[in-house]
């Protein structure tokens, strides 16, 4: 199920409608969160090859 490009169109706009001004906020602790699981996986990465 792949929607169009006007419908994506819309659905971004709706999305820019409602979190426009926290937006930045929320892309920033999604940054954080995406690099915290990586350190996590990395870690665990690290575990395997060390045993």
């Amino acid at each position: 199920m792949f929607t169009g490009h006007w419908e994506l169109l819309i659905i971004v706009f709706v999305v820019l409608l409602l979190f426009g001004n926290r937006l930045p906020g929320v892309m920033r602790s999604l940054g954080r969160g995406v690099v915290e699981f990586k350190k996590g996986v990395s870690g665990i990465e690290d575990d395997k090859i060390e045993e």
